[in-house]
């Protein structure tokens, strides 16, 4: 069961370096935009963000990201206007996990957006948006090597457990 569109998540944000970008709950049209963000990433944000090396994203794959109930699941992107179009630049999501009152995150930015600190921006929005939906309890699963998304849950939530296995850690936490 959908829930009603959560459009007070729904605001613009100036980042550090000047450009307004908007950031929303994600929607069911949103599917091409997510192929067209996905076409867009490198092969190494592709791999940060699917721990494969996907040439393509499968289409079922779009409709199940596209398509959230906002509470149990949660998705926010990030927007800026191209030419007559609008580009997703980022999308933040939490999904249940095997434990009940755990959700599993997710991030990815653009490329050409990364290090303007829109991954800390979007990843806040989500805990806080998590945190009014009753969610307190987090889980993620970053490449070890992945040392600026470590970083970045390391300063926004407070870490209660923590594992490596096979180069993967698995992080569980709460915001800060």
């Amino acid at each position: 069961m959908t829930s009603v569109y959560p459009k007070e998540l729904a605001h613009d944000v100036r980042l550090a370096g000047g450009a307004l970008v908007h950031i929303r709950p994600i929607r069911v049209d949103d599917e091409p935009g997510l192929l067209a963000l996905f076409d867009r990433l490198s092969m190494s944000s592709r791999y940060q963000r699917f721990f494969s090396r996907l040439s393509r994203l499968p289409q079922s794959w779009l409709h199940h990201f596209a398509n959230v109930d906002y509470r149990e699941r949660l998705a926010l992107v990030v927007e800026r206007p191209s030419g007559a179009t609008l580009d997703i630049l980022g999308v933040a999501r939490y999904e249940p996990s095997e434990t009940p009152e755990t959700r599993e995150i997710a991030l990815v930015v653009e490329d050409r957006w990364q290090a303007r600190g829109l991954g800390g921006i979007l990843l806040d929005e989500l805990l806080r948006a998590g945190h009014a939906r009753g969610v307190t309890t987090f889980r993620a699963f970053v490449l070890a090597e992945n040392r600026r998304m470590l970083a970045l849950i390391a300063r926004l939530g407070t870490i209660l457990d923590h594992s490596t296995a096979e180069g993967v850690v698995e992080l569980v936490f709460t915001r800060k």
